[in-house]
């Protein structure tokens, strides 16, 4: 049995470290003569080959931008993707130059949005074969948020108002637009209705009456240029949700669930 650290590492003390109170380190497991497969090892099962345009912020002939399928606690977390299934190793030369102008135009992108002071790049790869870059914006001011847990507050911290996640994923599909490729991301789109003294009255505002603002949003969290449509394949939430092993994640399901009752 590998030995087991009996005292926990000095990043506990940081004020960045996520959590407080007593904490013991996991027993280490003994190393597995094969590893497990990778999501998608093989492309033909591969959710990123799989899934259309529409599911993404941005496209272009060799690169693809999706973000999560909902707001999280951070102000923006998009996933650069290749469209040819490859991994970081296996990328040709062309690939491999677009890959840090990409890296490169992406941040930029993300930090001019408000309220962004830096954007974490990470690439794990242990979860999905498909080659996939994270970009994490860490918002100004929170200092407590810096460094090597980013990714892990973005899983703690309360959602952001989905409108303005909107918005930040149309700014950032447009800012990469005007290098090329076609932004797929739209603004939030306003429902108007009539103040509530109309509709008992059965009057209408004439056309040119801005009426009420309801704050509800039209489309989807990767909106279309024709609109929003959902996609239907498997959406992400989280960097765990693509991150972690199939084993991993097979550990943590209850193998008998309880039905809900009707």
């Amino acid at each position: 049995m590998p030995h087991t650290p009996s005292s926990v590492p000095e990043f506990t003390k940081w004020p960045s470290f996520p959590f407080e109170g007593d904490i013991r380190v996991k027993p280490i497991d003994d190393p597995v003569e094969v590893e497990p497969s990778r999501k998608g090892e093989g492309s033909a099962d591969c959710v990123a080959c799989a899934a259309p345009d529409e599911a993404y912020i941005w496209v272009s002939d060799r690169w693809r931008v999706r973000a999560m399928d909902q707001p999280s606690g951070l102000p923006m977390v998009l996933i650069l993707e290749s469209r040819s299934h490859l991994d970081l190793g296996d990328l040709p030369n062309l690939l491999a130059a677009e890959l840090g102008v990409m890296t490169v135009r992406l941040e930029r992108a993300i930090r001019s949005l408000d309220g962004v002071a830096r954007v974490h790049v990470n690439r794990w790869g242990d979860g999905s074969a498909h080659l996939h870059m994270w970009f994490l914006a860490r918002p100004y001011g929170r200092l407590q948020l810096r460094g090597t847990f980013l990714s892990l507050w973005d899983a703690i911290l309360p959602p952001i108002p989905e409108m303005q996640w909107r918005e930040n994923l149309a700014l950032v599909a447009a800012w990469l637009a005007e290098f090329g490729g076609r932004p797929l991301a739209e603004p939030p789109h306003i429902q108007w209705q009539a103040p509530s003294s109309f509709a008992a009255t059965g009057n209408t505002p004439a056309d040119d009456d801005p009426g009420t603002l309801t704050g509800s949003v039209t489309g989807t969290a990767t909106g279309t240029a024709n609109g929003g449509a959902t996609p239907t394949e498997p959406t992400i939430s989280s960097v765990a949700a693509l991150e972690e092993p199939d084993d991993e994640a097979a550990a943590t399901e209850p193998t008998d669930p309880t039905p809900t009752q009707a």
